[in-house]
């Protein structure tokens, strides 16, 4: 990561160019397109599982920031060597001990078994045939002999996070610098504020990564202009994204990336249809073989 500029607490270190270009798992042979779906769908489970831990968004924000991070350049994190899901819960599992709201390894462990049962996951990529009536407690239960090993892997990933990211744990988030930008331009309305958030929110899962490429200020920024546009609130007629240090270029890129997010979703749950996105080692080596396997036969 480029170094933190000038506002260390409202800034974050950025992903540099040649980290976006390759990454650990590319130079192991994981598809570019199978990388990001896995990346989006390890940052909702991420978000889902923060939410049964009824931790507060920001800390799942950083949470999936991180688990985000992990992949990003040649010396990141490899999915043909670390579980998405892996990840996905060593970054939450930190992200909350470092925060006002830390859990216990048994309450993280415990929403992750959940959440990764193929029959009782409201997860559509873990179970996309769609809950049963009746889910069997034995498929989401940990026993203690698998809660004994799952900690170990915990902590082990937890330990790989921080040496992968030099320990650099930072996050900063573009929602209080938002509310701060809308009440400078006098258009803090409630539904103004929400459809801000919303933006922020949905930006996390960006397949253009934009929490690591843009800094929280920016993203602030078209958030707010795409809600006012969409709620029809008029903001000052001057280039007014140009006082919070922000330009033309910058702006425009994130409008349409964050316009983007709705049909990269659909386009995600079309492109899975009935199968589950891998979130193991084992699943990833499958649907690459698969691949190979299909191209042979053309």
């Amino acid at each position: 990561m480029a170094p933190i500029s000038a506002l260390e607490n409202l800034s974050n270190a950025l992903a540099t160019p040649a980290q976006l270009s390759t990454s650990s798992s590319s130079l192991d042979g994981v598809p570019s397109d199978l990388e990001t779906s896995i990346r989006y769908a390890g940052a909702q489970l991420t978000q889902a599982a923060g939410i049964l831990l009824r931790m507060s968004q920001d800390i799942i924000a950083q949470a999936i920031v991180t688990f985000t991070r992990f992949w990003i350049g040649p010396e990141g994190g490899s999915l043909r060597i670390y579980a998405a899901k892996d990840v996905s819960a060593a970054a939450l599992y930190l992200t909350a001990k470092l925060s006002f709201q830390p859990t216990s390894p048994r309450s993280v462990l415990n929403v992750y078994t959940f959440l990764l049962s193929r029959e009782a996951s409201p997860l559509w990529f873990i179970n996309p045939k769609g809950l049963p009536e009746k889910p069997s407690p034995e498929t989401y239960i940990l026993s203690e002999g698998s809660y004994q090993s799952e900690r170990l892997v915990l902590l082990r990933i937890e330990a790989t996070i921080l040496r992968t990211l030099g320990f650099n744990t930072h996050v900063a988030l573009p929602h209080t610098i938002a509310l701060t930008y809308l009440q400078a331009l006098e258009a803090s309305s409630p539904a103004v504020a929400k459809r801000v958030f919303e933006h922020l929110n949905a930006c996390l899962f960006s397949p253009q990564l934009l929490y690591v490429t843009h800094q929280p200020n920016a993203l602030a920024v078209a958030a707010i202009y795409l809600a006012a546009r969409e709620k029809g609130v008029k903001l000052p007629g001057v280039e007014w994204w140009e006082v919070f240090d922000v330009d033309r270029e910058e702006l425009g890129f994130l409008v349409v990336a964050m316009q983007s997010m709705e049909n990269f979703a659909k386009a995600e749950r079309e492109k899975w249809g009935m199968r589950p996105v891998p979130m193991v080692v084992d699943e990833v080596e499958a649907e690459i073989e698969k691949r190979k396997m299909l191209e042979e036969g053309e």
